[in-house]
């Protein structure tokens, strides 16, 4: 059942052009001149309970548009759409205690404050009944880990603790839907693989449906099997991941270490492969999976060479969304 719906969604603005001088900031008291921008053109699309969906495009895409949109920030120019069975911008009171949203470059948290007070507060701004409120803190404090840092002032926390805080903070009163917007974004190697797998039980565990912006394709891979491509406002793909991998993601590479046996001058010769690039005895061979399997490419390779060492490297999935941004590839 779909908890997020979305059809023929449309939202443009109008831009006034500024006249330079003050003569033209005085004829344009009286005339005003300028042009139509659509962020978002007829798109649409339903999320079920319990998905998680990634939302990606370049900057000026028309995601931010999109989530102001679902949060009831911005009333559309025309379309339906219907969040937790409301209209979000004409129920948006109720809507914003099924709803919980994350920002990588914002925080809800007070800055002067230490965190359990800002979620105390927060507790008292959604309602959340005590024993609801204590049972959930309980349980984030374990998977996140706040004890160290509950009584610090939020200006004192790292951005990781930040992070974790403001993920609690969108969680307390338990929506069913949370919207992040770059939630990784800045985090050390550690602080993103926890983020990560802190996402993937609170999905797992109390079936919360996430929408998830974000530049970073990593963050789909591990966390999404649904994927929105939107760009100039409109719906390229809306697909799994391992599809458009699988449908835009044909060459394979096979990294290959030689023995050091062999003189070996240039790339290395074998049918249906292609010697992309050199390094030594490490040869990068590529190929197509339509044409070859990897056993097949593996075979090629030992048949007519010894060697040390060699790894399977599948399409990149960033790679693939930078080329459809570019028009490279066609969906």
């Amino acid at each position: 059942m779909a908890i997020i719906t979305v059809d023929s969604l449309r939202k443009s603005f109008w831009v006034n052009q500024r006249r330079a001088g003050f003569a033209g900031a005085v004829r344009g008291l009286v005339s005003r001149t300028g042009h139509e921008v659509v962020a978002v053109d007829d798109i649409s699309f339903e999320i079920a309970a319990g998905e998680m969906v990634g939302y990606i495009g370049p900057n000026g895409a028309g995601k931010s548009t999109t989530i102001k949109v679902l949060t009831g920030i911005l009333v559309p120019s025309s379309g339906q759409v219907t969040v937790a069975g409301l209209v979000p911008w004409e129920q948006r009171r109720t809507l914003a205690g099924k709803i919980g949203a994350v920002f990588g470059q914002r925080t809800q948290l007070w800055w002067d404050l230490p965190l359990i007070e800002s979620l105390t507060l927060l507790q008292h701004v959604y309602g959340v009944p005590s024993d609801r409120f204590n049972a959930n803190l309980s349980y984030f404090r374990e998977i996140l880990e706040l004890d160290g840092f509950l009584d610090t002032p939020v200006r004192q926390l790292s951005l990781g603790q930040r992070m974790r805080g403001d993920l609690v903070a969108a969680l307390l009163h338990e929506p069913p839907i949370l919207y992040l917007d770059e939630p990784t974004i800045g985090l050390d190697v550690v602080a993103r693989a926890r983020m990560r797998e802190v996402l993937q039980e609170i999905n797992r565990e109390r079936g919360v449906t996430v929408l998830l912006t974000t530049h970073d394709m990593d963050d789909i891979s591990q966390l999404c099997q649904r994927m929105l491509i939107i760009d100039h406002g409109k719906l390229l793909y809306d697909g799994s991941v391992e599809a458009i991998r699988e449908r835009y993601g044909m060459e394979r590479t096979l990294v290959v270490d030689l023995d050091g046996s062999e003189e070996i001058e240039g790339p290395l010769e074998l049918p249906g492969m292609t010697d992309v690039q050199q390094d030594g005895p490490r040869h990068w061979l590529r190929f197509r999976r339509d044409q070859a399997s990897a056993a097949e490419a593996i075979t090629a390779v030992t048949s007519r060479h010894r060697i040390r060492d060699l790894t399977l490297e599948e399409p990149d999935i960033e790679g693939i969304v930078r080329r459809i941004y570019e028009g490279g590839d066609r969906l």
